[in-house]
Formats: structure tokens, C-alpha cells, sequence
């Protein structure tokens, strides 16, 4: 991976602290999934968490004001080559 990296001169790798789950913005998610669709449930069985899971990961995937802000939580920027 060091080789691939070293022969991409447009690419920049910065390596995280081990932990630092404010820079990862798939955290964003999952706290936009438990704050939206997970707060306030008594699920009746497993069946049901995976459903409701599933329906508010395809709400989040569909609006993509929701999922934008996940990158700029974490203080990343966005851009085109």
C-alpha cells in the first residue's frame, strides 16, 4: 500500500489516531440512525431491529442533505477531481 501511495502524487493519506471515532464520518451515521429511527423503541424481536435498521439506512442513503453532513462532522471536505 506505502508503494501504491508513494506513486500517486495527486493522493494524500493521512493515517487517524487509533481511535478517533469524531474524524470517521460513517460515525455520523450510525448517530443519525440511532438519534432518527432508533430512540424511542421497544422492538419486539430481532426481525424487527434489522427491519427498522434497514428502513433507516435506506432514508439516510436517500437524503442526501442527511448524508452530506456526516464527511463536514468529521471535518472533511468533499471534492471534485
Amino acid at each position: 500500500m506505502r508503494a501504491f501511495v508513494a506513486d500517486q502524487d495527486w493522493l494524500t493519506v493521512v493515517q487517524p489516531p487509533t481511535h478517533a471515532a469524531d474524524l470517521n464520518p460513517v460515525e455520523g451515521v450510525w448517530s443519525l440512525l440511532r438519534r432518527c429511527f432508533l430512540s424511542n423503541i421497544a422492538f419486539t424481536g430481532p426481525e424487527h431491529l434489522i427491519r427498522t435498521v434497514r428502513q433507516g439506512l435506506r432514508t439516510i442513503q436517500n437524503r442526501s442533505d442527511l448524508i452530506d453532513g456526516c464527511p463536514e462532522g468529521a471535518g472533511l471536505t468533499l471534492t471534485s477531481a
